[in-house]
């Protein structure tokens, strides 16, 4: 009996342990409001025209095309039961029928036409990028965006946006278990824009392919070196909003991500004065000589932003990167050496050109790399010196 009994509850007794893994596990994952869903299918309704157009028109014709693909598959299964050799069917005998050529030419075309009209109606509407009441361009770096405001309010401010560095050592520490809703979301400096405003998207790259993508936005467009092509979205709704880059641009790929921050148009008028106050404060000057621990101090933020991800905190490389610890261009005494290959690259493009750094921020980076790990040159590069070389 105790035995019967135990066949009758183990699959309850089963269930009922599957139910608390599946249980735990969603609780160990939770939306991001403006970004991924748990268990997401489909494409997000999205804040804008676009991507509510985008929306109804993947569910349409994905219904469109269940449809038909149930009705053709019904009528063929359908036919071959019911007409099968083995109950006395016999296959007829003829060349062609022109109602039914009529008709498999005629009805498809129709219904192409009827997807193609919406569809291109909201293609053309993504192209449309005439009267913005903001441009913003942005461009590709490894691994990170650069967003530079042309027009409109925030005009001539300029920044990178690069993930942020406490989730990087998150996932170099392979960290397991519960992890920020935002994790490898979330970056040190948010593209910022006001509500109900257009604002067009202008994007390029600086050393490969690229696509700047976020799905609430209805925003996907590559970005590629040499090339400037546009896109743009208006926002409905104030809030946060994420995507990543869609192209696959290298090893660090999955850290490129995107952050569109949505503010009320006074919010966004205190962001941009603080924004240019801020800008202001860090504008150094190029003339003004460093100390050696000063530099070092700043040279370290640099590196850790901008560096660590390639040639790691240690300055050992990985793989293709090369080393920094104990590099011949880097212990050279003449520094137009390492300048010159921060400033415009080298390996056609494997490293990236840095003209984006301030003349400052290259000088920290460079004495830096200099004076860290076993480069003890003790050799101090100042502003006046990148500036000289920028301008060769």
């Amino acid at each position: 009996m105790k035995s019967n009994w135990r066949n009758k509850t183990w699959p309850a007794t089963l269930l009922l342990a599957a139910g608390a893994v599946i249980s735990g596990a969603a609780n160990a994952v939770e939306s991001l409001p403006g970004g991924p869903s748990v268990r997401q299918l489909n494409l997000p309704i999205g804040v804008t025209k676009i991507a509510q157009e985008q929306h109804f028109l993947h569910t349409v014709m994905m219904i469109l095309c269940t449809v038909i693909f149930v009705a053709v598959f019904s009528v063929m299964f359908y036919s071959i039961w019911k007409h099968r050799k083995s109950v006395g069917h016999k296959a007829a005998n003829f060349h062609e029928s022109v109602v039914v050529e009529v008709i498999w030419t005629i009805v498809p075309f129709i219904i192409v036409i009827l997807m193609a009209l919406p569809a291109t109606k909201v293609l053309v509407a993504q192209k449309d990028t005439t009267n913005a009441d903001l441009t913003i361009k942005t461009t590709g770096y490894q691994w990170k965006w650069g967003y530079d405001y042309i027009k409109g309010e925030g005009e001539g401010l300029s920044f990178i946006s690069t993930l942020d560095s406490s989730q990087r050592a998150m996932s170099d520490a392979g960290a397991r278990g519960d992890m920020p809703v935002d994790y490898l979301l979330k970056v040190d400096n948010a593209l910022v824009v006001p509500v109900d405003k257009k604002i067009r998207i202008i994007t390029t790259a600086n050393d490969v392919i690229h696509a700047f993508a976020v799905p609430q936005l209805g925003l996907k467009q590559d970005a590629i070196p040499g090339f400037v092509r546009d896109t743009w979205f208006r926002a409905e709704k104030v809030g946060d909003y994420y995507g990543q880059c869609q192209e696959l641009c290298g090893k660090e790929h999955a850290y490129m991500p995107i952050h569109v921050k949505v503010l009320a148009a006074a919010d966004y008028t205190a962001w941009v004065d603080g924004k240019k106050k801020e800008a202001a404060a860090k504008l150094d000057d190029p003339n003004k000589v460093w100390t050696l621990p000063d530099m070092m101090a700043r040279g370290e933020k640099v590196y850790a932003s901008n560096c660590a991800a390639c040639h790691q905190a240690n300055g050992k490389g990985a793989g293709p990167i090369k080393a920094l610890d104990a590099a011949e261009k880097v212990l050279n005494p003449d520094a137009a050496v390492q300048l010159h290959v921060v400033l415009n690259g080298q390996n056609n493009g494997a490293m990236p050109a840095w003209k984006q750094l301030s003349d400052t921020d290259i000088a920290a980076v460079v004495t830096y790399t200099k004076n860290s790990w076993s480069n003890k040159t003790g050799q101090l590069v100042q502003p006046a010196q990148v500036l000289a070389e920028r301008s060769k």
